[in-house]
């Protein structure tokens, strides 16, 4: 381990388990290519449910990625993240069954629901059988902390360990924790989202959210930024990725993929999408100042793209409030709307996305939207060749959270 005092925060490595892609290289020629992956929920049980159209994982086998013995004590949120995270590990080149410096690798996690499926089923067995058939690992499994806890059991990471629970904006302030704890002095920290909101109970619950999209064409049910939109397409899965010291990183020849420079959040209310204008923009403000970054360095940004037309005009304007005349010409892409909206995990794929812009000089396009209703520059059709040194991904949750992270090209610009 390097004796150098602890520096940047820098990714080097990225683990997808995507409804476009069960690895990081699929997501992003699927991303690249802007193919549309939304389609009919074909889960038991959801048949006869408002919500018809969603972005599933589809072929995701766990048992590929994990073992026996982990997947009977977990939901499939946690399947999805441990999955992501093995794959995020092997891309770093820190390899998972032994680790050389357990205390120095931490585990982050963001959720949402936590194990809306497994925790179904044993409540199905509790009214309908009796408390003797309900599995000791109900206890565990639906808790929104299990990814974390299972990751580092799995890899035998004894380092700083957290949860994120702060809306879909918390992947990226998850992102910014793990980017505080390696700046702090830890080695390397794995980090990100997956989420499963695809079961009855689950979508029930999503049903109570009136930005929820129940559009049966899924050509037609998520376009943001455009007359038509009508709100957003829930989405399950994720990424996971491995944050770490930047000195650390280089003495062990490992790739640096990207840094995270800066990064602001703000809390404006459940639904009070006007209100999320001056918060986001906060947000922005704030990344952009510990960034070290100017409004026009910003080559690209992914906005969060909610599809519901008072969210999406506060979301415009709030670019505008942070970037000034920079906001008219800077290029805005949202991928996810070719394959929904997965809450936490939303962002942390959106930056997962950003990285690959940046390392291609590609921006992707915005699957399904081609009548912008704002005064944006979305990227719609195909994908724009650009220089992209540094990104700027947003979220906001609909409980009221608002995130703004600036994640810069390779190990390079970030102070």
């Amino acid at each position: 381990m390097s004796t150098q005092r602890p520096g940047r925060a820098v990714v080097t490595g990225i683990g997808v388990i995507a409804p476009n892609g069960l690895r990081a290289d699929a997501y992003w020629k699927s991303v690249r290519e802007g193919l549309g992956v939304l389609g009919r929920i074909s889960r038991e049980g959801c048949e006869d449910l408002p919500l018809k159209v969603a972005g599933q994982v589809e072929g995701f086998d766990a048992s590929d990625l994990i073992d026996d013995r982990f997947l009977v004590q977990t939901d499939r949120f946690t399947h999805y993240a441990m999955a992501a995270a093995a794959l995020a590990l092997d891309d770093a080149g820190l390899g998972h069954d032994d680790p050389e410096e357990p205390f120095s690798i931490g585990v982050v996690t963001a959720a949402g629901s936590g194990g809306g499926e497994f925790g179904q089923r044993e409540l199905q067995k509790l009214w309908g059988q009796g408390s003797k058939f309900v599995g000791p690992y109900q206890s565990i499994a639906w808790f929104y902390a299990a990814s974390t806890g299972q990751i580092s059991i799995r890899h035998g990471f004894k380092g700083p360990c957290g949860v994120v629970a702060s809306d879909e904006a918390g992947g990226l302030d998850s992102l910014a924790h793990a980017a505080r704890a390696v700046r702090r002095g830890t080695g390397a920290v794995v980090v990100g989202a997956a989420e499963a909101p695809l079961a009855p109970y689950s979508m029930v619950c999503q049903l109570g959210y009136p930005e929820l999209s129940t559009v049966e064409d899924p050509d037609r049910a998520y376009r943001p930024f455009t007359a038509k939109a009508c709100g957003f397409v829930p989405a399950e899965g994720g990424a996971m990725l491995v944050v770490e010291d930047e000195a650390r990183a280089l003495d062990r020849g490992a790739t640096v993929r990207a840094t995270i420079a800066g990064h602001g959040a703000t809390f404006t209310g459940a639904s009070r999408w006007k209100e999320s204008r001056e918060g986001l923009a906060r947000a922005i403000r704030v990344a952009l100042d510990e960034a070290g970054c100017d409004p026009e360095e910003i080559d690209v940004v992914f906005p969060d793209a909610l599809g519901v037309p008072e969210a999406d005009r506060a979301e415009a304007l709030a670019i505008a409030d942070a970037l000034g005349a920079h906001a008219t010409r800077v290029p805005v892409t949202a991928p996810k709307t070719g394959y929904g909206r997965a809450y936490c995990g939303a962002p942390v794929l959106d930056v997962t996305a950003a990285v690959f812009a940046m390392e291609h000089g590609l921006v992707p396009p915005t699957p399904n939207v081609f009548d912008i209703d704002c005064d944006l520059d979305v990227v719609m059709s195909r994908a724009r060749p650009a220089e992209l040194r540094t990104a700027l991904v947003l979220s906001r949750g609909l409980m009221g959270s608002n995130a703004a992270l600036v994640v810069r090209r390779g190990g390079g610009l970030a102070r």
